[in-house]
C-alpha cells in the first residue's frame, strides 16, 4: 500500500490551522470578557467622582454637587446662592428653607453669639446646601474676605464654626504718564479703584489735584493683590511704594511697620507723610471755587467764601480730613446737610451741601483720617453737586489750600536704620514686578 505523503502533509497542516484558530478564538473571547469587566469597574469608579460646577453668579442660583454616600448611593447636593437685597433680614432670607420655627430660631440665636447680623451688607452672598430631599444641611456666611461662618444642621442639632479661607498673595507694579488726571489715567491703566482711592488720599496731604498736576507728570505704584482661592474673588492689600513726579517736584512714599507694630507711609528721609489735616478730603474732584470774597451765585452779592468747593458727582464719598470727634451733624441753614469735626483744641473742619451721611456717623463719634463720613450732594443754597470744605483754626476760617500743615512722626535711631534697609528691598521688588 502506497502512502501519499503530499496528502498526509496537507491533512496535518489543516489540523494545525484548526487548532490554532480555536486557540486564538479562545484568547479573543477571554480578552473581550476582561475588557467588559474593566469597563464595568471603570464605570463604577466614575460614579464616585465628585463633580463641582463653578458659575459666575450675579443672582440667586443653585449648583448640583455629586458625591458618594456610605451606601455607595449617588446623592445630589444643591448649592443655593442668595444675594442680600435692600431691606432683607437674615430671618427673612432663611424662611423659605426651614419650616420648623424652632430650628430657625436656634440658628439665629447661635449665629448671634458669634456675629452681629446687622452687619450683613447689600450684595453679600449666603450659601445654602441641601440634600437630595431638599432639606438644608449647611449654611455658609462669608463675614469678611478671609473668614466664613459655617452652620451645620443635623435634625435639631445646630453646630457653628469659623473657617479661614485659603488666600494667595502676589504683587503688582504700575507706571504711567498722566495725560488728563491721576484718577482717569489710573483707571485707564487698570489700577483698581480701591488702590487708586488710597493713592489719592496719600497725596492729598501735599498735592492740589486741580492745580499741581500737569500733562506728562509721572506716577508709579507697587501694591498687594489677594486672591480667595475657593470663592474665586480678588481683594487688595496695602500700597507698598508710591511715587508722583510733578514736573520735577517728587513725592515718594514707602510703607513701614514701626516698633509698635503700626504701619504708615514715610518719605526717603523717614518723615511721616500724613499731616494733621487733608487739603482735599475727596477723590478725583475738581476745585470749582476758591477761598475769598466772591459774588454769591444764589444771593447775588459779594460775600466771603469761607472755604473751597470741590465739584464732584452726587454720591461721591467725603472723607474725614483728620482724626477727631464729630462736633455737629445735621441741617445747617444754607449749608444744607452739614458735618463739623473737632480735631484738637485749635482745629475744626466742616463739610457742607452733603447728600446724606455715612451710616453710624453721629455727634460725639470719633472718626479716623480718611474714613468716609458722608456723600456729595447739593442740599442748602447750592447750584449743583459739590463739597464745600472749611478749615477753622481757633474759631477763624482759613484757606485750606494755603495752610502749612504739621508733619507726623519722624523715624530715628534703629527704626530709621531698619527703614533704610526695608525701602531698598521694596524698591527692588517694585522694579522686578514692573519688568517681569
Amino acid at each position: 500500500m502506497l502512502i501519499n505523503y503530499n496528502l498526509l502533509i496537507k491533512f496535518f497542516i489543516s489540523i494545525c490551522t484548526i487548532c490554532l484558530s480555536a486557540y486564538f478564538f479562545y484568547l479573543g473571547y477571554v480578552s473581550l470578557d476582561l475588557y467588559k469587566s474593566n469597563n464595568i469597574t471603570l464605570l463604577k469608579l466614575k460614579t464616585n467622582i465628585i463633580v463641582k460646577k463653578n458659575n459666575n453668579i450675579n443672582k440667586s442660583n443653585n449648583t448640583d454637587i455629586f458625591h458618594e454616600s456610605k451606601k455607595n448611593e449617588i446623592i445630589v447636593e444643591n448649592k443655593i446662592i442668595i444675594k442680600i437685597k435692600k431691606n432683607d433680614t437674615f430671618s427673612k432670607i432663611i424662611d423659605p428653607y426651614f419650616q420648623n420655627n424652632k430650628i430657625k430660631n436656634k440658628i439665629i440665636n447661635e449665629l448671634n453669639k458669634e456675629y452681629d447680623l446687622r452687619n450683613l451688607k447689600i450684595d453679600q452672598e449666603i450659601y445654602f446646601y441641601q440634600d437630595h430631599e431638599k432639606i438644608t444641611k449647611k449654611i455658609i456666611i462669608p463675614i469678611d474676605f478671609s473668614t466664613d461662618i459655617i452652620i451645620e444642621i443635623k435634625k435639631t442639632e445646630i453646630t457653628l464654626s469659623k473657617k479661614k479661607v485659603k488666600l494667595t498673595k502676589y504683587f503688582k507694579s504700575n507706571k504711567f504718564f498722566i495725560k488728563s488726571s491721576l484718577y482717569e489715567d489710573g483707571k485707564t491703566d487698570g489700577l483698581p479703584l480701591e488702590i487708586l482711592s488710597e493713592a489719592i488720599k496719600l497725596f492729598s496731604f501735599d498735592v492740589d489735584f486741580q492745580r499741581d498736576i500737569q500733562k506728562n507728570d509721572e506716577f508709579e505704584i507697587f501694591y498687594e493683590v489677594i486672591v480667595s482661592n475657593s470663592r474665586e474673588n480678588v481683594s487688595y492689600g496695602n500700597i507698598k511704594y508710591i511715587k508722583l513726579n510733578l514736573h520735577g517736584n517728587i513725592f515718594e512714599y514707602f510703607i513701614f511697620n514701626d516698633e509698635n507694630g503700626h504701619f504708615d507711609f514715610f518719605n526717603k528721609e523717614g518723615k511721616n507723610v500724613r499731616k494733621a489735616l487733608m487739603k482735599t478730603p475727596i477723590d478725583g474732584a475738581r476745585l470749582s471755587s476758591s477761598y475769598g470774597v466772591r459774588k454769591h451765585p444764589i444771593l447775588g452779592y459779594n460775600k466771603l467764601h469761607k472755604g473751597v468747593d470741590f465739584a464732584a458727582p452726587k454720591g461721591t464719598p467725603v472723607y474725614a480730613a483728620g482724626n477727631g470727634v464729630i462736633d455737629f451733624i445735621g441741617n445747617n441753614s444754607g449749608y444744607g446737610k452739614y458735618i463739623r469735626i473737632r480735631h484738637n483744641g485749635s482745629y475744626k473742619t466742616a463739610y457742607a451741601h452733603l447728600n446724606n451721611y455715612e451710616k453710624n456717623i453721629y455727634k460725639g463719634k470719633r472718626v479716623n483720617q480718611g474714613e468716609t463720613i458722608g456723600y456729595v450732594g447739593s442740599t442748602g443754597k447750592s447750584t449743583g453737586p459739590h463739597l464745600h470744605y472749611e478749615i477753622i483754626y481757633q474759631n477763624k476760617h482759613i484757606n485750606p489750600m494755603k495752610i502749612n500743615l504739621p508733619s507726623g512722626k519722624v523715624l530715628k535711631g534703629n527704626e530709621l536704620k531698619k527703614f533704610k534697609k526695608d525701602i531698598k528691598i521694596i524698591y527692588s521688588n517694585f522694579l522686578f514686578y514692573l519688568y517681569e
